[in-house]
């Protein structure tokens, strides 16, 4: 498999739903622009869609006492910037099929994955920029996508116990894809977001992640820098494991920030996860 494969396999992806492209119309002047009204309308045109957010909304790792029942609850709760992130994240995930034993998690655990690093990112960054927090929740949501494009082609090959092990027993599970793949599954990411002429801003971050890039805005840099820290904390071989927490906390005094508040987070969201694995 290589990079080209991997590339072809993006351009071939069928375009999303017509209730997403309409969505994505909304957000096109920005998240803060959307009309809630015509935003809860396209959603709830979409029983499939309207299901599956309400599901996602009321998961144990988000933290609410009482169900959620209506979008326009989901919504007011939520905003437009995360409810952004539920939508691209369903709407990928209907378009890409992927078995992701190969990263050594099942679909479900995978999912899981993804929706502890936006609620890790939700919970603790909103209480350092706020700001920043809305617009990076939902791409903390979505970054590991790139995966299930690498899932799907390696599922395919004849190297699947090959690349399994490997990911598994690597040091650095970045630096394992470039050298496997000569890209990483972030990158791809970016490149997912490209093909679906998706938020620009999401993509440019994407294709930053892994690759030192003396070009990018310091706020891109910083958006990088915090997006680490959460998959650090959080991916699909450590779970907010004491040596992930530990490893993200070295990276929060690096930029100079504190880590108790992310700590306190991190052990809340932990037993949540523990909550989903008995169930």
């Amino acid at each position: 498999m290589t990079f080209e494969n991997l590339v072809k396999s993006i351009d071939s992806l069928p375009p999303l739903s017509n209730a997403t492209l309409l969505i994505q119309q909304l957000y096109s002047n920005g998240a803060e622009h959307v009309e809630i009204k015509k935003l809860v309308k396209i959603i709830e045109s979409d029983a499939l869609l309207t299901a599956n957010i309400l599901k996602m909304i009321n998961a144990p790792y988000y933290g609410f006492s009482k169900q959620i029942l209506s979008i326009s609850q989901a919504v007011s709760l939520f905003g437009t910037q995360k409810i952004y992130g539920l939508i691209l994240h369903y709407s990928i995930n209907e378009k890409i099929k992927a078995n992701t034993k190969v990263y050594g998690v099942s679909p479900s655990i995978f999912n899981v994955v993804c929706h502890i690093q936006s609620s890790l990112m939700m919970h603790w960054y909103s209480k350092i920029d706020n700001k920043d927090a809305k617009f990076l929740t939902p791409l903390a949501l979505i970054m590991e996508s790139g995966k299930l494009i690498v899932a799907r082609e390696v599922d395919k090959s004849d190297y699947i116990e090959e690349f399994s092990q490997g990911y598994k027993n690597c040091i650095d599970t970045d630096l394992y894809e470039d050298e496997y793949l000569n890209t990483t599954s972030y990158y791809l990411s970016g490149l997912l977001f490209k093909h679906w002429n998706l938020e620009p801003s999401y993509e440019n971050i994407l294709k930053n992640l892994d690759y030192n890039n003396n070009n990018i805005s310091l706020k891109t840099k910083k958006h990088i820098d915090v997006l680490d820290i959460v998959r650090t904390a959080v991916n699909t071989r450590e779970i907010l494991t004491k040596k992930s927490v530990l490893k993200a906390c070295k990276l929060i005094r690096n930029m100079n920030l504190d880590v108790d508040v992310f700590v306190k987070i991190a052990l809340i969201l932990k037993k949540n996860y523990v909550k989903i694995l008995r169930k």
